[in-house]
Protein backbone atom coordinates (compact mmCIF):
# COMPACT_ATOMS: atom_id res chain seq x y z
CA UNK A 1 0.00 0.00 0.00
CA UNK A 2 1.40 3.26 -0.99
CA UNK A 3 2.26 5.54 2.53
CA UNK A 4 -0.44 8.75 2.23
CA UNK A 5 1.02 11.82 2.26
CA UNK A 6 1.61 13.74 5.55
CA UNK A 7 -0.83 16.94 5.54
CA UNK A 8 -0.66 19.48 8.67
CA UNK A 9 -3.93 20.66 9.20
CA UNK A 10 -3.39 24.14 11.27
CA UNK A 11 -7.05 24.49 12.89
CA UNK A 12 -10.34 22.65 13.35
CA UNK A 13 -12.42 22.60 10.31
CA UNK A 14 -16.21 21.45 9.53
CA UNK A 15 -16.23 17.36 10.47
CA UNK A 16 -16.76 16.71 6.47
CA UNK A 17 -13.65 18.47 5.60
CA UNK A 18 -12.03 16.88 8.40
CA UNK A 19 -13.36 13.53 7.81
CA UNK A 20 -11.86 13.60 3.44
CA UNK A 21 -9.15 14.87 4.99
CA UNK A 22 -8.23 12.13 6.66
CA UNK A 23 -9.76 9.70 4.59
CA UNK A 24 -6.88 10.34 2.15
CA UNK A 25 -3.97 11.83 4.23
CA UNK A 26 -1.90 11.39 7.54
CA UNK A 27 -2.80 14.05 8.76
CA UNK A 28 -1.43 16.10 11.85
CA UNK A 29 -3.53 18.58 13.35
CA UNK A 30 -4.51 20.68 16.43
CA UNK A 31 -7.40 20.75 18.04
CA UNK A 32 -7.55 24.77 18.71
CA UNK A 33 -9.20 27.11 16.99
CA UNK A 34 -6.46 30.12 17.34
CA UNK A 35 -3.71 31.07 15.48
CA UNK A 36 -0.46 29.18 15.88
CA UNK A 37 2.73 30.81 16.76
CA UNK A 38 5.33 30.88 13.81
CA UNK A 39 7.40 28.53 15.76
CA UNK A 40 5.04 26.04 16.73
CA UNK A 41 3.85 25.81 12.76
CA UNK A 42 7.15 25.40 11.48
CA UNK A 43 7.62 22.66 14.06
CA UNK A 44 4.62 20.57 13.05
CA UNK A 45 4.92 21.07 9.31
CA UNK A 46 8.44 18.99 9.92
CA UNK A 47 7.81 15.94 7.97
CA UNK A 48 4.48 17.24 5.91
CA UNK A 49 4.09 17.56 2.50
CA UNK A 50 0.96 19.96 2.06
CA UNK A 51 -0.38 22.51 4.83
CA UNK A 52 -4.08 23.14 4.75
CA UNK A 53 -3.90 26.52 6.37
CA UNK A 54 -6.24 29.92 7.38
CA UNK A 55 -6.70 33.42 7.37
CA UNK A 56 -4.54 34.56 10.41
CA UNK A 57 -1.71 31.65 10.13
CA UNK A 58 1.34 33.21 10.57
CA UNK A 59 2.97 32.18 6.82
CA UNK A 60 5.09 35.47 6.56
CA UNK A 61 7.99 35.55 4.91
CA UNK A 62 10.29 34.82 7.49
CA UNK A 63 8.11 31.69 8.86
CA UNK A 64 7.83 30.45 5.17
CA UNK A 65 11.97 30.71 5.23
CA UNK A 66 11.94 28.19 7.56
CA UNK A 67 9.52 25.76 6.67
CA UNK A 68 10.83 22.26 6.23
CA UNK A 69 11.79 21.19 2.78
CA UNK A 70 9.56 18.55 2.52
CA UNK A 71 6.33 21.33 2.40
CA UNK A 72 5.55 21.54 -1.13
CA UNK A 73 1.77 22.97 -1.14
CA UNK A 74 0.36 25.69 1.25
CA UNK A 75 -3.57 25.25 0.66
CA UNK A 76 -5.11 28.38 1.88
CA UNK A 77 -8.98 27.70 3.68
CA UNK A 78 -9.79 30.99 2.26
CA UNK A 79 -10.25 33.58 -0.75
CA UNK A 80 -7.94 36.07 0.60
CA UNK A 81 -3.93 35.12 1.22
CA UNK A 82 -3.16 38.09 3.26
CA UNK A 83 -1.43 35.73 5.81
CA UNK A 84 1.17 34.20 2.91
CA UNK A 85 3.85 35.89 2.13
CA UNK A 86 3.31 34.55 -1.76
CA UNK A 87 6.85 35.68 -3.24
CA UNK A 88 8.17 33.97 -0.41
CA UNK A 89 6.74 30.64 -1.16
CA UNK A 90 7.20 31.00 -4.88
CA UNK A 91 10.91 31.57 -4.38
CA UNK A 92 11.66 28.48 -2.59
CA UNK A 93 8.90 26.32 -4.96
CA UNK A 94 5.99 26.03 -2.25
CA UNK A 95 2.84 26.18 -4.46
CA UNK A 96 0.16 28.18 -3.25
CA UNK A 97 -3.80 27.64 -3.95
CA UNK A 98 -7.05 29.54 -2.44
CA UNK A 99 -10.90 28.86 -2.25
CA UNK A 100 -12.52 30.73 -4.74
CA UNK A 101 -15.85 30.88 -6.42
CA UNK A 102 -17.70 28.99 -3.59
CA UNK A 103 -18.75 32.11 -0.86
CA UNK A 104 -19.94 34.84 -3.44
CA UNK A 105 -23.55 34.31 -2.43
CA UNK A 106 -22.56 33.55 1.87
CA UNK A 107 -20.37 36.78 1.75
CA UNK A 108 -23.02 39.17 -0.45
CA UNK A 109 -25.96 37.29 2.30
CA UNK A 110 -23.94 39.32 4.95
CA UNK A 111 -23.12 42.34 3.16
CA UNK A 112 -26.92 42.63 3.12
CA UNK A 113 -27.48 42.22 6.43
CA UNK A 114 -25.27 44.65 7.36
CA UNK A 115 -27.01 47.11 4.92
CA UNK A 116 -30.60 45.89 6.66
CA UNK A 117 -29.15 46.52 10.25
CA UNK A 118 -27.57 49.71 9.54
CA UNK A 119 -30.12 51.14 7.90
CA UNK A 120 -33.12 50.23 10.01
CA UNK A 121 -30.76 50.15 13.68
CA UNK A 122 -31.57 46.92 14.33
CA UNK A 123 -28.45 46.28 16.74
CA UNK A 124 -29.65 49.56 18.54
CA UNK A 125 -33.13 48.21 19.18
CA UNK A 126 -31.73 44.73 20.00
CA UNK A 127 -29.36 46.55 22.75
CA UNK A 128 -32.55 48.57 24.12
CA UNK A 129 -34.51 44.73 24.52
CA UNK A 130 -31.32 43.44 26.38
CA UNK A 131 -30.84 46.21 28.51
CA UNK A 132 -34.40 46.23 29.80
CA UNK A 133 -34.69 49.83 28.44
CA UNK A 134 -37.15 49.17 26.17
CA UNK A 135 -40.64 51.33 27.69
CA UNK A 136 -43.05 50.39 24.42
CA UNK A 137 -43.70 51.73 20.76
CA UNK A 138 -43.49 55.31 20.09
CA UNK A 139 -44.20 57.30 16.88
CA UNK A 140 -40.36 58.24 16.65
CA UNK A 141 -38.54 56.20 18.52
CA UNK A 142 -35.84 54.21 16.53
CA UNK A 143 -36.17 55.93 12.99
CA UNK A 144 -34.44 54.44 10.58
CA UNK A 145 -33.98 55.04 6.61
CA UNK A 146 -35.99 52.68 3.83
CA UNK A 147 -33.91 51.02 1.34
CA UNK A 148 -36.09 51.60 -2.11
CA UNK A 149 -35.10 54.09 -3.96
CA UNK A 150 -32.07 54.31 -2.31
CA UNK A 151 -28.58 54.49 -4.73
CA UNK A 152 -26.25 51.13 -3.62
CA UNK A 153 -22.06 51.95 -4.19
CA UNK A 154 -20.52 48.79 -4.65
CA UNK A 155 -16.84 49.06 -4.82
CA UNK A 156 -15.22 46.18 -6.47
CA UNK A 157 -17.60 44.66 -8.23
CA UNK A 158 -16.69 40.89 -8.46
CA UNK A 159 -18.78 37.78 -7.54
CA UNK A 160 -19.78 38.81 -4.73
CA UNK A 161 -20.11 42.59 -5.78
CA UNK A 162 -22.57 41.05 -8.57
CA UNK A 163 -24.34 38.78 -5.83
CA UNK A 164 -25.04 41.57 -3.98
CA UNK A 165 -26.20 43.81 -6.78
CA UNK A 166 -29.24 40.87 -7.44
CA UNK A 167 -29.88 40.85 -4.40
CA UNK A 168 -30.12 44.83 -3.81
CA UNK A 169 -32.44 44.64 -6.76
CA UNK A 170 -35.39 42.77 -4.85
CA UNK A 171 -34.93 46.11 -2.44
CA UNK A 172 -36.03 48.05 -5.04
CA UNK A 173 -32.35 49.54 -4.77
CA UNK A 174 -30.17 51.62 -7.58
CA UNK A 175 -26.81 50.07 -8.22
CA UNK A 176 -24.00 51.64 -9.08
CA UNK A 177 -20.31 50.68 -8.78
CA UNK A 178 -16.54 51.04 -9.13
CA UNK A 179 -14.69 48.92 -10.49
CA UNK A 180 -10.82 49.18 -11.92
CA UNK A 181 -12.28 48.37 -15.22
CA UNK A 182 -16.20 48.59 -16.77
CA UNK A 183 -17.87 45.37 -16.71
CA UNK A 184 -19.33 43.88 -19.82
CA UNK A 185 -23.32 44.62 -20.43
CA UNK A 186 -24.42 40.89 -19.17
CA UNK A 187 -22.76 41.27 -15.81
CA UNK A 188 -23.23 44.62 -15.57
CA UNK A 189 -27.22 44.33 -15.89
CA UNK A 190 -28.14 47.95 -16.13
CA UNK A 191 -25.89 49.15 -13.16
CA UNK A 192 -23.99 52.78 -13.90
CA UNK A 193 -20.73 52.48 -14.19
CA UNK A 194 -18.33 55.47 -12.53
CA UNK A 195 -14.84 55.94 -14.04
CA UNK A 196 -13.35 58.46 -11.39
CA UNK A 197 -14.05 58.12 -6.90
CA UNK A 198 -15.53 61.06 -7.12
CA UNK A 199 -18.32 60.35 -9.61
CA UNK A 200 -18.78 57.44 -7.75
CA UNK A 201 -18.86 58.13 -4.26
CA UNK A 202 -20.93 61.31 -4.75
CA UNK A 203 -23.96 58.93 -6.34
CA UNK A 204 -23.75 56.61 -3.38
CA UNK A 205 -26.22 56.83 -0.65
CA UNK A 206 -25.27 53.45 0.27
CA UNK A 207 -21.71 51.97 0.23
CA UNK A 208 -20.46 48.62 0.31
CA UNK A 209 -17.05 47.51 -0.48
CA UNK A 210 -15.58 44.57 -1.33
CA UNK A 211 -11.91 45.33 -2.68
CA UNK A 212 -8.67 43.69 -1.70
CA UNK A 213 -6.38 43.86 1.29
CA UNK A 214 -2.65 44.98 0.41
CA UNK A 215 -1.07 48.66 0.64
CA UNK A 216 -2.68 50.05 -3.05
CA UNK A 217 -6.20 49.80 -1.22
CA UNK A 218 -4.92 50.97 2.48
CA UNK A 219 -7.05 53.19 4.26
CA UNK A 220 -8.92 53.68 0.70
CA UNK A 221 -11.83 55.03 2.65
CA UNK A 222 -9.95 57.83 4.22
CA UNK A 223 -11.75 61.33 5.66
CA UNK A 224 -11.23 62.63 1.72
CA UNK A 225 -13.63 60.10 0.67
CA UNK A 226 -15.84 60.01 3.45
CA UNK A 227 -16.65 63.14 2.84
CA UNK A 228 -17.87 63.07 -0.98
CA UNK A 229 -20.25 60.73 0.25
CA UNK A 230 -23.87 62.64 0.84
CA UNK A 231 -24.53 63.38 4.24
CA UNK A 232 -26.72 60.21 5.94
CA UNK A 233 -24.89 57.74 3.76
CA UNK A 234 -24.29 54.39 5.09
CA UNK A 235 -21.18 52.62 4.69
CA UNK A 236 -20.60 48.52 4.80
CA UNK A 237 -17.49 46.75 5.00
CA UNK A 238 -17.23 42.71 4.20
CA UNK A 239 -14.25 42.37 2.42
CA UNK A 240 -10.83 43.60 4.16
CA UNK A 241 -10.23 45.93 7.58
CA UNK A 242 -7.67 47.04 6.09
CA UNK A 243 -9.37 49.32 3.50
CA UNK A 244 -10.97 51.67 5.93
CA UNK A 245 -9.68 54.33 7.85
CA UNK A 246 -10.82 53.48 11.24
CA UNK A 247 -10.31 57.01 12.84
CA UNK A 248 -12.13 58.66 10.13
CA UNK A 249 -14.84 56.63 9.70
CA UNK A 250 -15.64 57.20 13.59
CA UNK A 251 -15.57 60.83 13.03
CA UNK A 252 -17.69 61.19 10.65
CA UNK A 253 -19.91 58.43 12.56
CA UNK A 254 -20.15 61.22 15.18
CA UNK A 255 -20.27 63.78 13.25
CA UNK A 256 -23.40 62.31 11.59
CA UNK A 257 -22.29 62.44 8.08
CA UNK A 258 -22.42 58.95 7.89
CA UNK A 259 -25.40 57.99 9.39
CA UNK A 260 -24.70 53.96 10.14
CA UNK A 261 -21.97 51.63 9.58
CA UNK A 262 -22.15 47.78 9.62
CA UNK A 263 -19.02 46.23 9.94
CA UNK A 264 -17.43 42.30 9.05
CA UNK A 265 -13.84 43.01 9.23
CA UNK A 266 -11.40 44.49 10.76
CA UNK A 267 -8.04 46.25 10.90
CA UNK A 268 -5.54 43.93 12.94
CA UNK A 269 -8.74 41.77 13.37
CA UNK A 270 -9.43 40.41 15.92
CA UNK A 271 -8.55 43.43 17.97
CA UNK A 272 -11.09 46.44 16.99
CA UNK A 273 -10.57 49.72 16.61
CA UNK A 274 -11.48 50.97 20.13
CA UNK A 275 -14.15 53.90 18.58
CA UNK A 276 -16.31 51.29 17.60
CA UNK A 277 -17.15 50.00 20.66
CA UNK A 278 -18.93 53.18 21.73
CA UNK A 279 -20.43 54.12 18.72
CA UNK A 280 -23.70 53.58 18.72
CA UNK A 281 -24.38 53.34 15.00
CA UNK A 282 -22.13 50.86 14.26
CA UNK A 283 -23.16 46.78 13.63
CA UNK A 284 -20.04 44.89 14.48
CA UNK A 285 -20.28 41.37 13.44
CA UNK A 286 -17.17 39.12 13.73
CA UNK A 287 -16.07 37.82 10.27
CA UNK A 288 -19.14 35.63 9.56
CA UNK A 289 -18.71 36.59 5.60
CA UNK A 290 -18.32 33.03 4.45
CA UNK A 291 -20.06 31.23 8.09
CA UNK A 292 -22.74 28.39 6.56
CA UNK A 293 -22.40 25.23 6.90
CA UNK A 294 -22.39 24.85 3.11
CA UNK A 295 -19.75 27.63 2.35
CA UNK A 296 -17.30 26.15 4.66
CA UNK A 297 -17.56 22.62 3.57
CA UNK A 298 -17.44 23.88 -0.51
CA UNK A 299 -14.06 25.65 1.23
CA UNK A 300 -12.81 22.61 2.79
CA UNK A 301 -13.33 20.32 -0.43
CA UNK A 302 -11.64 23.32 -2.58
CA UNK A 303 -8.64 23.53 -0.33
CA UNK A 304 -8.25 19.81 -0.31
CA UNK A 305 -9.08 19.34 -4.28
CA UNK A 306 -6.00 21.42 -4.47
CA UNK A 307 -3.91 19.27 -2.23
CA UNK A 308 -5.29 16.08 -4.11
CA UNK A 309 -3.79 17.83 -7.25
CA UNK A 310 -0.52 18.18 -5.63
CA UNK A 311 0.18 15.62 -3.89
CA UNK A 312 -1.97 12.60 -4.80
CA UNK A 313 -1.99 13.25 -8.09
CA UNK A 314 0.82 14.83 -9.29
CA UNK A 315 -0.50 18.13 -11.12
CA UNK A 316 -0.70 21.85 -10.80
CA UNK A 317 -3.66 22.71 -8.29
CA UNK A 318 -6.78 24.21 -9.88
CA UNK A 319 -7.06 27.52 -7.52
CA UNK A 320 -3.12 28.28 -7.74
CA UNK A 321 -2.03 31.96 -6.95
CA UNK A 322 0.90 33.19 -8.76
Amino acid sequence: MTERPTLLITRRLPPAVEARARRDYAVRQRAEDDPLSADALVAMAEGAQGILCAPGDPLGADTIARLPGSVRILATFSVGTDHIAIPAARARGILVANTPEVLSVATAEIAMLLILMAARRASEGERLLREGRWTGWAPTQLMGVTLAGKRLGILGMGRIGRELARMARGFGMEIHYRNRARLPPDQEAGAAFHATDEAFLSATDVLSMHIPGGEATRKWLNAERIALLPKGAIVVNTGRGSTVDDAALVAALQSGHIRAAGLDVYDGEPNLFPGYLSAPNVTLLPHLGSATIETRDAMGFRALDNLDAVLQHGAPPPFELR
